[in-house]
């Protein structure tokens, strides 16, 4: 067990962007070769050399942190053990591997420090344009990108007129269709992997609404910088944020957006 006082929480932060980076540019490696050396998984999700050599680097490095790693591409580890931990990494090596495939860049690797359920600090790498997205509990989000860092600061329009909802334009689902319905001319913004998090958190959108399954690993680390620009990463069914470390790493469906929208919306 760690207690808050043992841990330095700026070497923490720094680990993790290191870690992203270098898994990232191996992963951009794999990118530029023929072969990707794709399998599928038992729920046939695509798996490629490149999630498991990301996989490999990011655990390496964290590892000297002397914390647990919960990682996507790593093994399953049971409920028993993991619901003892209290600080624990959760880690998704290549998040949107279907958009690696296709090569169309929105892919990232994500890296999340889990405190009792709650993301207290998320890194969010985009190794094709080498953009850096963190946010550490109660100092900000930021977006490193040529040497330079800026922070990050969510849309000012939060009525439900005009919105920009990332969503799929081609593959919207009932759910999906129907909270649309509520909203006055919103305008879609189509996004892979984390991004549609970071979307909203740069500003560039006002609401994500997730009725389709994800995992935790998918939300972590984007959650804790959405956290920090103020918009809230809303549980529809219990009406709080979502939780990490559950028994079922499955998340429920969600709605990403600043308190104030979710106030406007009927959620019922």
């Amino acid at each position: 067990m760690n207690s808050m006082a043992e841990l330095n929480f700026s070497n923490l932060l720094d680990l993790a962007k290191n870690a992203a980076i270098c898994a990232g540019q191996e992963i951009l490696k794999i990118y530029t070769e023929d072969d990707f050396g794709v399998v599928y998984k038992k729920d046939e999700s695509p798996l490629t050399k490149a999630d498991q050599a990301a996989h490999d680097i990011i655990v390496n490095k964290l590892k000297s942190s002397s914390l647990p790693i919960l990682s996507e591409e790593g093994a399953e580890i049971p409920f028993a053990e993991r619901s003892k931990w209290d600080y624990f990494w959760m880690v998704d090596p290549l998040d949107g591997t279907k958009e690696f495939i296709k090569k169309n860049g929105e892919f990232t690797v994500n890296i999340a420090l889990i405190h009792n359920g709650i993301p207290i600090m998320g890194v969010v790498y985009t190794p094709v344009t080498s953009e850096l997205f963190y946010a550490l509990q109660g100092c900000g989000a930021y977006k490193l990108v040529e040497g330079h860092t800026h922070p990050l600061q969510k849309s000012a329009n939060e009525t439900l007129e005009d919105l920009r909802v990332v969503a799929s334009r081609s593959h919207l689902n009932e759910e999906t269709k129907s909270f649309m319905n509520q909203l006055v001319s919103p305008e879609i913004v189509s996004m892979g992997s984390s991004l549609k998090f970071i979307v909203l958190s740069e500003g560039n959108a006002e609401v994500y609404p997730r009725f389709a399954p994800t995992m935790e690993w998918d939300s972590a680390a984007a959650h804790a910088i959405c956290n920090e620009v103020g918009l809230e990463v809303f549980n529809v069914k219990t009406k709080r944020a979502l939780e990490y470390n559950k028994e079922d790493l499955l998340n429920p469906y969600f709605i990403v957006a600043s308190p104030v929208i979710l106030k406007q919306l009927d959620l019922e």
